[in-house]
């Protein structure tokens, strides 16, 4: 009670009491400015609440404690206080207005009730609790129904559903922590015992999609028990609980200092940012400064177009001929001249094994490698606009021109080509041009509609043509396109106006990209045959994940970040699909990861599923996790018979290989989209490996010397090649996800000793910190690290961070901490995100120090 006698100078010289008025006013920024009576009784309201708060918790923690304890109970309390800020029973969406809040409510009031009273089976569709969270919301309407008196049997009115609303939006902590506490304590007697806990735990394992927590509930309660009751008790009360919620404002305090930063931030921008126009200009330069490769690329590849289609459209007006057909023969002609040049280029992005063998080379200062199937689109659309002015030209304008032109002009212009006959329509339709030129527009009509995006993704299409979606669909139609150069080859020879060979320029444009794309496959069928891999283990994952563990061929060499392609011939002998090799560079084996997506890798899943199945091994077993995948040096024996043949080719580049250029890593996958950076990671940790096998010592130093004091060169004497640190963020919405890459988690733990890896587990199915439906969780995360150094939900030594990460604060400590450094952001997932981080990273590297270079995986 001394704490709450001191003088009003004893409370200004205190900094602990000082600290706890500057938390309570803080939430009052949100009132606005113009209403100032409302926001003085409301900050006035808010400091008496706070007193009477403070003066009640010392109350119960005196009664309960006596004497003995007293001084622990005042010291929790600030950090209680603290902690417990930030607990709240709604996501923050729906707390954000209460007016505007409560209105949405009472529309949902009106919708679910019956006879005018809402049942507890509505009431979270009411509150907007939904979904999972259905049997945590029924728990909540309970406790209201208890603390306000209410028999619920028949629901409730809407004017009790309001101040059940007023309740659960409490801005006063003691009162929300209140309502938690009578969640738990179902028989109302003041104390929690470990079977109430238990079912609390169960209960927010369910609404945060948590099954393996929730089978380990009992022990979890346990020990929550084993911490907060120390005598044994059998019960804990009210107090404790709140001691333990302490640490749980700090997520929200991170985001209020994030809002403050960013305002800071927006007051310090460059004088060349502040006006629209310099704006503009700046991000245009640093737009032109990050994109000037595909930028000049672009340019070039208009400018040849261009170029040519000029020079045929000029030769072709002195022609004779431009007498009877006029500008569209002219037309016509210039583009079949960009579509001899646009069907050869197109092969080149294609040509993985070339562009892999070049894109080490000084090349890659100048040709952006990394986008090569965009740059192979645009290809496509530029043949789709050739094609179409030079097939639509004749049919519609030459043609017809030059069947009813006059007889005696059109024998002195162009009998010697027709044998001194003018033809008629169908003549020209039944020549060789026509036909195979016909035959050409429709296989490539048929094919590019099969590649576009909405019909890759298994759009619902009626009967038959049902089976024209879908990945397989877009495949085998491509391989048409080898009649449509053979049909172009045709075209190009039986010219009608042309006769000289050496003017038959279509074989001379496509000869050496043909060439080499057949050098290339000639190459894959070479290595199938003597360089066959063998399956060495096959692993099930729960979320349709796929893990093959294979062996390594004699000279197959690849970088961290690359991508090889899989055929299985039991399914189909000419799918190939691209996987990210998860594997070092360092083992002695090669793995991927597949998540069944589509009909294929369903299909090669089910089929080593069943393999596994049959085999009945423990080394096979589903949800075996012995961690093969992290080893660096391990004899694995020869293959084992049974599982389906596999057949890969590769290795080829992608952009996730270049992480060695960068001064730090940020690295972000989505769900199964973490597989690139696995092996950057397990990389770098074969590294770290390495450098303790030839310095045993350094680990010894290392910890004698804070981390703080160590220079760079320490960070560099582990990892010489490649960057002083990384930082992976995987986000994924399953908890069994994480027993993906289990491994590689628990080596950064041990192996990391120079923490140059940070990473950072989010699961979204987990509602945010400080939201009451994940508070227990939360509890038992850090009681269990604390105690065993596991977490919960990965089961790792990583420790798992809920919701999604705050990317614009992400970017804010990055920048900060490594000012006037080059940030390689990596990131592979679906499009979504991309969007967000692209423009961070532009934003960023304009308004600080520090660069930041977007890659995109693509494949």
């Amino acid at each position: 009670m001394v704490a709450m006698n001191m003088s009003k100078d004893d409370d200004q010289n205190d900094p602990n009491k000082w600290k706890l008025e500057t938390i309570d006013i803080d939430p009052m920024v949100d009132i606005p400015l113009s209403n100032n009576d409302t926001e003085g009784n409301v900050t006035k309201s808010s400091n008496n609440a706070t007193l009477k708060r403070n003066n009640s918790s010392v109350r119960k923690r005196n009664g309960v404690q006596g004497n003995n304890h007293g001084s622990v109970g005042c010291r929790a309390e600030p950090g209680g206080k603290e902690g417990i800020k930030s607990l709240r029973f709604l996501d923050r969406t729906a707390t954000g207005k209460e007016v505007d809040a409560w209105k949405q409510v009472e529309k949902r009031f009106n919708q679910y009730a019956v006879a005018d009273r809402l049942s507890r089976d509505k009431f979270g569709a009411c509150i907007g609790m939904g979904g999972e969270s259905k049997e945590f919301a029924g728990e909540l309407f309970d406790a209201l129904a208890r603390r306000r008196i209410i028999c619920e049997k028949g629901g409730i009115t809407l004017e009790e559903l309001r101040l059940f609303w007023e309740d659960i939006t409490n801005e006063d902590m003691e009162a929300r922590l209140q309502i938690f506490f009578d969640i738990c304590d179902k028989n109302g007697d003041g104390k929690l015992s470990e079977d109430e806990v238990e079912e609390v735990i169960v209960l927010s394992a369910s609404a945060n999609k948590l099954a393996n927590l929730k089978m380990q509930a009992k022990s979890y309660a346990a020990l929550i028990m084993e911490e907060i009751d120390p005598d044994h008790l059998g019960y804990i009360e009210m107090w404790q609980l709140e001691t333990l919620l302490r640490g749980m404002a700090v997520s929200e305090d991170n985001q209020k200092l994030g809002k403050r930063t960013q305002s800071l931030t927006k007051s310090m921008i460059p004088r060349s940012y502040r006006t629209p126009i310099s704006k503009f200009l700046s991000t245009t330069a640093e737009l032109v400064q990050e994109n000037w490769k595909k930028i000049w690329i672009v340019i070039l590849w208009l400018a040849i177009n261009i170029g040519l289609f000029t020079w045929k459209y000029r030769q072709y007006q002195k022609h004779g001929l431009y007498k009877l057909m006029g500008t569209c023969l002219c037309i016509a002609k210039g583009s079949a001249e960009t579509l001899k040049f646009n069907m050869a280029l197109i092969l080149i992005p294609v040509c993985r094994g070339t562009l892999t063998a070049i894109r080490s080379s000084f090349l890659s200062n100048l040709i952006p490698f990394d986008d090569n199937i965009k740059f192979h689109k645009l290809i496509a659309l530029g043949i789709v606009i050739s094609t179409s002015l030079h097939a639509g030209l004749h049919i519609t304008c030459d043609f017809p021109r030059l069947i009813t032109s006059q007889e005696d002009e059109f024998m002195d212009v162009a009998g010697t080509y027709f044998n001194y006959k003018q033809p008629t329509y169908m003549d020209l339709v039944n020549s060789i041009p026509g036909i195979t030129g016909i035959l050409m527009t429709v296989l490539m009509m048929f094919s590019f509609t099969l590649a576009l995006n909405v019909m890759r993704k298994n759009v619902n299409l009626p009967w038959p043509l049902n089976i024209l979606s879908g990945f397989n669909s877009f495949w085998y139609a491509h391989h048409l396109l080898v009649l449509v150069y053979m049909l172009f080859v045709m075209h190009g020879y039986f010219l009608i106006f042309t006769s000289d060979w050496h003017k038959k320029t279509t074989w001379m444009y496509i000869l050496v990209p043909v060439m080499l794309y057949a050098i290339e496959r000639f190459i894959i069928i070479i290595k199938e045959i003597n360089l066959p891999v063998h399956v060495i283990k096959a692993v099930i994952y729960t979320g349709n994940v796929l893990a093959l563990y294979m062996s390594k061929p004699h000279g197959f060499k690849y970088k961290s970040g690359m991508y090889l392609f899989l055929k299985c011939p039991d399914i189909s002998g000419f799918e190939w699909h691209p996987f990210t090799i998860t594997s070092a560079p360092g083992d002695d084996y090669l793995s991927v990861h597949i998540r069944s997506l589509g009909d294929w890798t369903t299909e090669l899943r089910e089929r080593f599923e069943k393999a596994c199945s049959q085999l009945q091994s423990t080394q096979t077993r589903k949800g075996n996790l012995v961690r093969i995948e992290t080893k660096s040096h391990s004899n694995y024996g020869h293959e084992i018979e049974g599982y389906p043949k596999i057949v890969i080719k590769g290795p080829y580049g992608a952009p996730a290989q270049n992480y060695i250029k960068f001064d730090i890593l940020l690295l972000i996958g989505l769900g199964i989209g973490a597989t690139p950076f696995v092996s950057i990671i397990k990389d770098i940790i074969n590294q770290i490996n390495l450098n303790l096998a030839y310095n045993p010592d350094s680990i010894t130093e290392h910890q004698e010397t804070s981390p703080e004091t160590k220079s760079n060169n320490m960070q560099r004497e582990a990892y010489k090649r490649g960057p002083e640190r990384a930082y992976f963020y995987w986000i994924t919405r399953e908890q069994a996800s994480f027993e993906w890459f289990k491994g590689v988690m628990d080596d950064i733990a041990e192996c990391d000793h120079y923490h140059m890896i940070e990473m950072h587990n989010y699961l979204t199915s987990v509602y945010e910190e400080g939201d009451a439906r994940s508070a227990l969780i939360a509890m038992v995360q850090k009681l269990q690290h604390a105690k065993n150094g596991v977490d919960v939900v990965s089961e790792s030594r990583i420790r798992t961070h809920f919701a999604r990460p705050n990317w614009r604060k992400v970017f804010s400590d990055l920048a900060a901490a490594h000012e006037s450094s080059r940030i390689g952001v990596f990131y592979c997932g679906s499009p979504t995100l991309t969007k967000t981080l692209r423009e961070l990273c532009l934003e960023f590297s304009l308004n600080s120090a520090t660069r930041f270079v977007f890659h995109k995986e693509n494949f």
